[in-house]
Protein backbone atom coordinates (compact mmCIF):
# COMPACT_ATOMS: atom_id res chain seq x y z
CA UNK A 1 0.00 0.00 0.00
CA UNK A 2 1.22 3.49 -0.86
CA UNK A 3 1.35 5.50 2.40
CA UNK A 4 2.77 9.01 2.51
CA UNK A 5 3.50 11.10 5.60
CA UNK A 6 2.01 14.49 4.74
CA UNK A 7 3.32 16.37 7.79
CA UNK A 8 6.99 15.50 7.26
CA UNK A 9 7.96 19.13 6.52
CA UNK A 10 6.22 20.67 9.54
CA UNK A 11 8.09 23.43 11.36
CA UNK A 12 6.13 23.13 14.61
CA UNK A 13 4.88 20.28 16.77
CA UNK A 14 2.47 17.93 15.04
CA UNK A 15 1.67 14.28 14.84
CA UNK A 16 2.54 12.22 11.80
CA UNK A 17 -0.46 12.37 9.48
CA UNK A 18 -0.57 9.61 6.86
CA UNK A 19 -2.18 9.62 3.44
CA UNK A 20 -3.03 6.08 2.32
CA UNK A 21 -3.67 6.05 -1.41
CA UNK A 22 -5.71 3.38 -3.10
CA UNK A 23 -9.22 1.97 -3.17
CA UNK A 24 -10.34 4.27 -0.34
CA UNK A 25 -7.96 7.22 -0.21
CA UNK A 26 -7.70 7.87 3.52
CA UNK A 27 -5.97 10.35 5.80
CA UNK A 28 -5.09 8.89 9.19
CA UNK A 29 -5.08 11.93 11.51
CA UNK A 30 -5.02 15.49 10.24
CA UNK A 31 -2.11 16.82 12.27
CA UNK A 32 -1.32 20.38 13.26
CA UNK A 33 0.70 21.56 10.25
CA UNK A 34 -0.77 24.59 8.52
CA UNK A 35 -1.16 23.90 4.81
CA UNK A 36 -1.40 20.12 5.13
CA UNK A 37 -4.35 20.20 2.74
CA UNK A 38 -2.04 21.56 0.03
CA UNK A 39 0.37 18.66 0.56
CA UNK A 40 -2.55 16.25 0.20
CA UNK A 41 -3.79 18.00 -2.95
CA UNK A 42 -0.35 17.62 -4.52
CA UNK A 43 -0.78 13.84 -4.28
CA UNK A 44 -4.47 13.24 -4.90
CA UNK A 45 -7.52 15.02 -6.27
CA UNK A 46 -9.87 13.18 -3.98
CA UNK A 47 -9.89 12.23 -0.32
CA UNK A 48 -12.55 9.71 0.68
CA UNK A 49 -12.12 9.68 4.43
CA UNK A 50 -10.25 10.93 7.48
CA UNK A 51 -9.79 8.56 10.43
CA UNK A 52 -8.79 9.98 13.80
CA UNK A 53 -6.74 7.79 16.12
CA UNK A 54 -7.63 10.22 18.92
CA UNK A 55 -8.47 13.88 19.38
CA UNK A 56 -5.41 15.47 20.96
CA UNK A 57 -4.64 18.83 19.36
CA UNK A 58 -1.57 17.67 17.48
CA UNK A 59 -3.78 15.13 15.69
CA UNK A 60 -6.86 17.23 14.89
CA UNK A 61 -5.90 20.92 14.71
CA UNK A 62 -6.00 20.97 10.90
CA UNK A 63 -9.03 18.69 10.54
CA UNK A 64 -11.41 21.51 9.60
CA UNK A 65 -8.99 22.78 6.95
CA UNK A 66 -8.75 19.32 5.42
CA UNK A 67 -12.51 18.78 5.45
CA UNK A 68 -13.19 22.21 3.97
CA UNK A 69 -10.91 21.30 1.06
CA UNK A 70 -12.12 17.75 0.48
CA UNK A 71 -15.60 16.22 0.63
CA UNK A 72 -14.44 13.44 2.95
CA UNK A 73 -16.12 11.37 5.64
CA UNK A 74 -14.71 11.61 9.15
CA UNK A 75 -14.38 8.54 11.39
CA UNK A 76 -13.79 8.96 15.13
CA UNK A 77 -14.37 7.07 18.37
CA UNK A 78 -15.59 10.04 20.41
CA UNK A 79 -17.99 12.74 19.32
CA UNK A 80 -16.59 15.56 17.18
CA UNK A 81 -18.49 18.30 15.28
CA UNK A 82 -17.08 16.99 12.00
CA UNK A 83 -17.58 13.28 12.68
CA UNK A 84 -19.78 11.51 10.13
CA UNK A 85 -19.14 7.94 11.33
CA UNK A 86 -18.75 6.67 14.89
CA UNK A 87 -16.29 3.81 15.24
CA UNK A 88 -16.07 1.11 17.89
CA UNK A 89 -13.78 -1.74 18.81
CA UNK A 90 -13.80 -4.53 16.19
CA UNK A 91 -15.27 -2.32 13.45
CA UNK A 92 -13.63 -2.53 10.04
CA UNK A 93 -12.54 0.50 8.01
CA UNK A 94 -11.05 0.54 4.54
CA UNK A 95 -7.75 2.47 4.65
CA UNK A 96 -6.21 2.84 1.22
CA UNK A 97 -6.01 -0.70 -0.14
CA UNK A 98 -6.27 -2.47 3.22
CA UNK A 99 -9.29 -3.41 5.27
CA UNK A 100 -8.32 -2.53 8.84
CA UNK A 101 -9.79 -3.65 12.13
CA UNK A 102 -10.38 -1.00 14.79
CA UNK A 103 -8.72 -1.89 18.09
CA UNK A 104 -9.74 0.31 21.02
CA UNK A 105 -6.46 1.25 22.73
CA UNK A 106 -7.03 3.78 25.55
CA UNK A 107 -4.47 4.90 28.11
CA UNK A 108 -2.74 7.75 26.29
CA UNK A 109 -6.22 9.07 25.44
CA UNK A 110 -9.67 7.80 26.38
CA UNK A 111 -10.78 7.77 22.74
CA UNK A 112 -7.64 6.20 21.27
CA UNK A 113 -7.96 3.60 18.52
CA UNK A 114 -5.42 1.75 16.42
CA UNK A 115 -5.99 0.37 12.93
CA UNK A 116 -4.72 -3.12 12.11
CA UNK A 117 -4.56 -4.36 8.53
CA UNK A 118 -3.02 -7.45 6.99
CA UNK A 119 0.26 -5.66 6.35
CA UNK A 120 0.03 -2.31 8.14
CA UNK A 121 -0.52 -0.97 11.64
CA UNK A 122 -1.57 2.63 12.25
CA UNK A 123 -0.79 2.82 15.95
CA UNK A 124 -1.38 6.49 16.75
CA UNK A 125 0.38 7.23 20.03
CA UNK A 126 -0.17 3.95 21.86
CA UNK A 127 3.07 2.47 20.46
CA UNK A 128 5.80 4.19 18.46
CA UNK A 129 9.13 3.05 17.08
CA UNK A 130 11.25 5.92 18.42
CA UNK A 131 10.32 9.16 20.13
CA UNK A 132 13.28 10.61 21.98
CA UNK A 133 12.62 8.51 25.08
CA UNK A 134 13.35 5.07 23.64
CA UNK A 135 14.53 3.63 20.33
CA UNK A 136 13.27 0.37 18.82
CA UNK A 137 9.99 0.36 20.73
CA UNK A 138 8.35 3.04 22.84
CA UNK A 139 4.88 3.86 24.17
CA UNK A 140 2.61 6.87 24.52
CA UNK A 141 3.08 9.10 27.54
CA UNK A 142 0.67 8.63 30.43
CA UNK A 143 1.72 11.30 32.93
CA UNK A 144 -0.90 13.95 32.12
CA UNK A 145 -4.32 14.15 33.81
CA UNK A 146 -6.79 11.65 32.41
CA UNK A 147 -4.09 9.29 31.18
CA UNK A 148 -3.36 5.84 32.60
CA UNK A 149 -0.27 3.63 32.32
CA UNK A 150 -2.34 0.62 33.42
CA UNK A 151 -4.88 1.10 30.63
CA UNK A 152 -2.10 1.70 28.11
CA UNK A 153 -0.42 -1.58 29.07
CA UNK A 154 -3.68 -3.47 28.59
CA UNK A 155 -4.13 -1.74 25.23
CA UNK A 156 -0.68 -2.81 24.05
CA UNK A 157 -1.46 -6.38 25.07
CA UNK A 158 -4.76 -6.25 23.19
CA UNK A 159 -2.97 -4.95 20.13
CA UNK A 160 -0.49 -7.83 20.24
CA UNK A 161 -3.27 -10.37 20.63
CA UNK A 162 -5.22 -9.08 17.63
CA UNK A 163 -2.43 -8.22 15.24
CA UNK A 164 -1.24 -10.46 12.42
CA UNK A 165 2.37 -10.38 11.23
CA UNK A 166 2.20 -6.85 9.85
CA UNK A 167 5.16 -5.46 7.94
CA UNK A 168 4.89 -1.74 8.65
CA UNK A 169 4.03 0.45 11.64
CA UNK A 170 2.85 3.99 11.00
CA UNK A 171 2.96 5.69 14.40
CA UNK A 172 1.81 9.12 15.48
CA UNK A 173 5.36 10.26 16.26
CA UNK A 174 8.87 9.22 15.33
CA UNK A 175 9.85 7.21 12.30
CA UNK A 176 7.87 4.76 10.21
CA UNK A 177 9.09 1.25 10.96
CA UNK A 178 9.19 -1.61 8.47
CA UNK A 179 10.24 -5.04 9.63
CA UNK A 180 9.42 -7.16 12.68
CA UNK A 181 6.68 -4.97 14.12
CA UNK A 182 5.60 -7.49 16.76
CA UNK A 183 9.05 -7.48 18.37
CA UNK A 184 9.04 -3.67 18.50
CA UNK A 185 5.66 -3.69 20.24
CA UNK A 186 6.76 -6.38 22.68
CA UNK A 187 9.77 -4.22 23.56
CA UNK A 188 7.48 -1.22 24.10
CA UNK A 189 5.28 -3.32 26.39
CA UNK A 190 8.26 -4.45 28.46
CA UNK A 191 9.38 -0.86 28.90
CA UNK A 192 5.89 0.34 29.79
CA UNK A 193 5.50 -2.35 32.47
CA UNK A 194 8.54 -1.07 34.34
CA UNK A 195 6.32 1.82 35.50
CA UNK A 196 9.26 4.18 35.36
CA UNK A 197 8.78 7.80 34.22
CA UNK A 198 9.04 7.96 30.46
CA UNK A 199 10.68 11.39 30.62
CA UNK A 200 12.41 11.41 34.06
CA UNK A 201 13.98 14.86 33.55
CA UNK A 202 10.65 16.65 33.09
Amino acid sequence: MDVQMVTADADGFTCNAYLALGEQTTLVDAGAMAGVEDVIQAQTDTLDSVVLTHQHGDHVSELDSVLSTFDADCYAYNDHPSRTHEVADEDEIQVGDELCEVVYTPGHADDHISLVGEQSLFSGDVVVYNDGAFDDGSFGRTDYPGQSRERLIESIKALLNRMPSVEAMYAGHGDVYKGDVQTVIERALERATRYEPKYPDE
